[in-house]
Formats: structure tokens, sequence, C-alpha cells
């Protein structure tokens, strides 16, 4: 039983090591910019984090891997990049696009085109009021 346990505990501490490992938000600055790092990986989890909690599911962590890119000519997500644009450090707009990239992340294509889909049958399928009287 003992055994076990340790076999377990090892496997946990080596799986959080991976992780450790490859960091979620990569950081690219052009210029001489600075940004805090620590702030970085706190707004990155916590929006991730919040994005989970109001629409993900519990199943799997809801983690996508970010790009930050400093000195950009305008503040912006570029989804197909998965990257946060600012011209700036600014903690606020870091954030915002985080939530962004975390929802795009929470419901593939796939799942769209099939929502868009059932919102088109459903639309289809509705009759108005004024219709049934004829």
């Amino acid at each position: 039983m003992k055994r076990a346990v340790r076999v377990a505990l090892v496997a946990v501490i080596l799986k959080a090591a991976c992780f450790a490992q490859q960091p979620s938000v990569v950081v690219i600055s052009k210029g001489k910019q600075t940004w805090p790092a620590a702030d970085v990986d706190k707004i990155y989890l916590a929006a991730c984090s919040t994005v989970q909690r109001e629409f993900g599911s519990s199943n799997s962590p809801v983690r996508p891997r970010v790009k930050l890119v400093l000195g950009a000519d305008k503040n912006r997500v570029d989804l197909d990049n998965k990257a946060v644009l600012l011209v700036r450090w600014d903690p606020g707009l870091f954030a915002q696009g985080v939530v962004l990239l975390a929802f795009e992340d929470l419901m593939p294509v796939e799942r769209r085109l099939t929502i868009a889909r059932r919102a088109m049958m459903w639309a289809d399928a509705t009759v108005a009021v004024a219709q049934l009287s004829k």
C-alpha cells in the first residue's frame, strides 16, 4: 500500500515538473521593453481559471499556449497565432486578450460549427404565430 502511494506521488511530481518546464506564455519583446514576469503568469492563470469557471466544464483545465508580443504597432489579439500584441505592457489588456484566447480554446472550430448548424435548424423550425392562424 505504501509503495502504491509513493509511486502515485512520484508520478504527480513528475507531471508537475513537466508542466513547469513548458511555459504557457511566451513573451517576445521588440525593443527594450520590460514586463513583470510574475504578473504575466498570475494574470494568465487568473484569466484562464475565470473562463473555466464561467463557461467551461470541469473535465480539463483551459490553458491555451499564448504568445505575448510587446512593442507591437497597435494593441490587438491575433486568434490565428494565439498572440496578444501590445504596444507596451498593460495588465488589463493582457487579461482581456487571454480571456479571448481561453474562450477560443474552450470552444474549438468544430464545436462552433455544430452549434451554428443547430441554430440554423432551430431558426428554420420556428413558425410565427400569424402564420398559424392562416
